[in-house]
C-alpha cells in the first residue's frame, strides 16, 4: 500500500510542477485523489529523463527510460518513492501494462523527434504522451461504463496536451528546441516551419494557431461528454481541470494567437475564481456538458437551424 511519504513527494512535485492541475486534483475524492499525485509524479519523472536531458546523449536517455519501464512493469526493483509508489499503484488498480509501454515509447520518442509534419503524426505522439495518462486515470477511478468512458478521456487527454502545445509555442522553442504545431497546419497557412524556430509572428501563424485552438476545443468538447460516465464524485474535479486547461484559450486570442512572443498564464487568482465559479453552476446543474458550456472558454457550434447543420462559431461563456 502506498504510503504517506510516497504521497507526500509526489503531491510535492505536482504541486511545483503542474500548478493548475494540481487545483482540480485538490476536488478529488481521497481514493482518487492519492493515487492521482503518483501518477503524476511518475509522467514527471519521465517526462523529466528527456527535457532536463541537456548535455546527456541520447543512448543515455533511453537507456534511462527503458530502466522506467522496467521498474514500471515490475521487471525491476523500483528506485525511489515516486517509481514503488506507481509499482504499487499500478498491481492495486489493475493498471494496463500496454498503457504504460505506450507512454514510455512516447517519452523515448521526444528524444530525436523535434518537430511533426502532420497532425495525425503529433496524434501518434500524444497518443502516449497524453491519452495514456487520461486511461490510466481512468482506471484508478473504476467507472461502471468503463470502455464508454474510455474514448473520452483519451479525447479529453488529448486536449490537455494541445493546449499545453499551443501555450508553449516559445516555451517548447527555446528551453527544448521542439516544435509541436504540425507542419502541414503552418504551411496551409503559409509558414515556413522554421519562422517558428525563429519566434517570427505574422498573420498567417496567427491563423495556424487559431486553426489548432479550434481542432482543440472540438476535442473538449467529445471529451467532456464523456464526464457523465465517471463516478459521481469524480465528474467535477474531472471538470473543473477542462475548464481550467481551456482558460488558457481566452489567453490565447486575447494576444491576437502570438505565442512565440508571450508564454500566455493564468494566475493563482484566476484559478480560484474559476473553481468558485464552475461549483457554483455545477451544484445548480450536475450536467457536466451544461456547466462547461456556461463555465469554459470553449466555443460551442450554434444550434442547427432550418434542417442545415451546426456551424462552428463562438458562443461567449456567461
Amino acid at each position: 500500500m502506498v504510503d504517506d511519504r510516497q504521497i507526500a513527494q509526489s503531491k510535492a512535485i505536482q504541486r511545483q510542477t503542474g500548478r493548475t492541475f494540481h487545483v482540480a486534483t485538490r476536488f478529488l475524492p481521497e481514493r482518487v485523489r492519492y493515487p492521482t499525485y503518483v501518477l503524476y509524479a511518475f509522467f514527471r519523472v519521465a517526462d523529466e529523463i528527456v527535457d532536463d536531458a541537456d548535455g546527456v546523449p541520447p543512448e543515455e536517455q533511453a537507456a534511462e527510460l527503458e530502466s522506467l519501464r522496467a521498474q514500471a512493469l515490475g521487471e525491476k526493483e523500483p528506485e525511489g518513492p515516486v517509481l514503488s509508489a506507481f509499482r504499487e499503484l499500478a498491481v492495486e488498480h489493475d493498471i494496463s501494462e500496454s498503457e504504460i509501454d505506450t507512454f514510455v515509447d512516447a517519452m523515448k520518442s521526444d528524444i530525436d523527434t523535434d518537430r511533426y509534419e502532420t497532425y495525425e503524426d503529433l496524434e501518434a505522439y500524444m497518443r502516449g504522451s497524453a491519452s495514456a495518462v487520461g486511461v490510466m486515470m481512468t482506471e484508478v477511478m473504476d467507472p461502471e461504463r468503463r470502455e464508454t468512458a474510455l474514448p473520452h478521456a483519451v479525447a479529453l487527454g488529448e486536449a490537455f496536451q494541445m493546449t499545453n502545445f499551443l501555450r508553449d509555442v516559445r516555451e517548447d522553442v527555446v528551453d527544448r528546441d521542439r516544435v509541436y504545431l504540425p507542419e502541414s497546419t503552418l504551411r496551409e497557412h503559409g509558414v515556413d516551419p522554421d519562422q517558428i524556430r525563429r519566434l517570427e509572428f505574422s498573420p498567417g501563424v496567427g491563423d495556424a494557431v487559431r486553426a489548432e485552438l479550434r481542432r482543440t476545443e472540438r476535442l473538449y468538447r467529445e471529451g467532456v461528454a464523456g464526464i457523465k460516465y465517471l463516478p459521481d464524485d469524480c465528474q467535477f474535479p474531472v471538470l473543473l481541470a477542462a475548464v481550467l486547461y481551456a482558460d488558457h484559450h481566452r489567453l490565447i486570442r486575447g494576444c491576437e494567437y502570438d505565442v512565440v512572443n508571450t508564454e500566455p498564464s493564468l494566475s493563482t487568482a484566476r484559478k480560484l475564481w474559476l473553481a468558485a465559479r464552475t461549483r457554483w453552476h455545477w451544484q445548480w446543474n450536475r450536467d457536466p456538458e451544461a456547466v462547461f458550456r456556461r463555465a469554459s472558454a470553449v466555443s460551442f457550434p450554434d444550434p442547427p437551424r432550418s434542417g442545415r447543420g451546426a456551424v462552428d462559431t463562438a458562443v461567449t461563456p456567461d
